[in-house]
């Protein structure tokens, strides 16, 4: 079957080879733009999509070696195939533009047949291409807002990995209480009904509040605040996230339970704590995960952990209350406390009002 047309960029210093080159992909159906120099196509490049590049290697003013450069050094651009246009006596020249990233190269003068097959060959990985970073793009939408997962997508190198990078930011971890004895005592439906229902409550909290879901552990959750993507008010995002889950969510979630004859009812318990903490993509070439690693992230579990031996549904550390942008009056102080693994006592704070201890 015939490939679909695609957008064709031709850059080449030489009238006569654009031209030739420009009438081959018309004749195959494709649809092409020339550039006579190497400044003239990244303009081009920037300001409209392509999906091939047919790029001279010696031009004057800027080379193709530069070009190509400059391509695979844009995020915007990197993605997109470059096939190298050269005479057979500069294969050297080829090798190195290889390296450097290009995908093909056609010879000079070029063959029809050879340009249509490297065209093919150069679509076909581009679209693979396509194809793999949409279906990432499908799981980054399920555990980060929609507005970020561009940018997510942007930062990953060719094999979809975001790099780990030291960022600072807020990290979560809520609970659902006494969540096993429950399931427990239920059919497996009616327990996976209610945690769906639950888990959909809060990880839209997080989600409205610019958070990233990191982890779901049965009816636990784990979210960070500030990491893929840096936002200096990650206190108060993580901070907005647990109000409502407690004040809003939490007795919604219970309301739900009442009307479809669930005669339990449920309290909850969240830990919040900020710092720096280790960002990025983990596992295999099979499974790859999002991981947010550090002491933040054992302090705000081992808070979360806390509320249950406490009348209080949430602790919020120091840290996280001194980052706060916005005025929080309705913060109390609970004291200072011991947390495994810390050599000293950090002062913890609660919501006043604590809605969560009333459900």
């Amino acid at each position: 079957m015939p490939e679909p047309a695609a957008r064709v960029l031709v850059v080449d210093d030489d009238p006569v080879n654009r031209s030739l080159l420009a009438r081959s992909l018309e004749q195959d159906g494709h649809h092409r733009a020339t550039a006579e120099n190497g400044r003239q196509a990244l303009e081009m490049l920037r300001a409209e999509p392509f999906d091939v590049v047919l790029l001279d290697v010696l031009m004057p003013e800027m080379s193709g070696y530069d070009v190509l450069a400059a391509i695979e050094s844009d995020p915007e651009l990197r993605h997109i195939p470059v096939i190298m246009i050269s005479a057979l006596e500069e294969l050297e020249s080829v090798v190195r533009c290889i390296e450097m990233g290009a995908d093909d190269y056609l010879p000079k003068p070029f063959d029809p047949v050879l340009l249509r097959a490297r065209m093919n060959g150069s679509l076909t990985k581009k679209r693979l291409r396509d194809l793999e970073r949409e279906r990432v793009r499908a799981t980054f939408s399920r555990f980060v807002p929609e507005p970020v997962v561009d940018e997510v997508l942007r930062r990953t190198d060719d094999d979809l990995r975001l790099r780990g990078v030291r960022v600072d930011g807020t990290v979560m971890f809520s609970d659902l209480r006494a969540f096993t004895t429950f399931a427990e005592a239920m059919p497996a439906d009616d327990v996976i009904e209610v945690l769906n229902d639950y888990l959909s409550e809060m990880s839209d909290a997080v989600l409205d509040s610019g958070g990233t879901l990191v982890a779901y552990m049965g009816d636990g959750i784990m979210a960070v605040f500030g990491a893929p993507i840096e936002a200096d008010d990650h206190a108060d995002r993580a901070l907005r996230a647990a109000r409502e889950m407690l004040r809003e969510r939490l007795p919604r979630f219970n309301g739900w339970l009442k009307e479809n004859g669930f005669r339990h009812r449920f309290r909850m318990g969240i830990g919040l704590s900020s710092g720096p903490l280790m960002s990025g993509t983990v596992g295999s070439s099979r499974r790859l995960e999002y991981a947010a690693v550090g002491d933040t992230t054992n302090t705000a579990a081992r808070l979360e952990s806390m509320t249950k031996r406490t009348p209080h549904s949430i602790l919020i550390s120091e840290s996280t209350r001194r980052l706060l942008r916005q005025p929080s009056d309705d913060l109390v102080c609970v004291g200072e406390v011991d947390v495994r693994g810390k050599r000293s006592k950090i002062s913890v704070w609660t919501l006043a009002d604590d809605p969560g201890r009333s459900q």
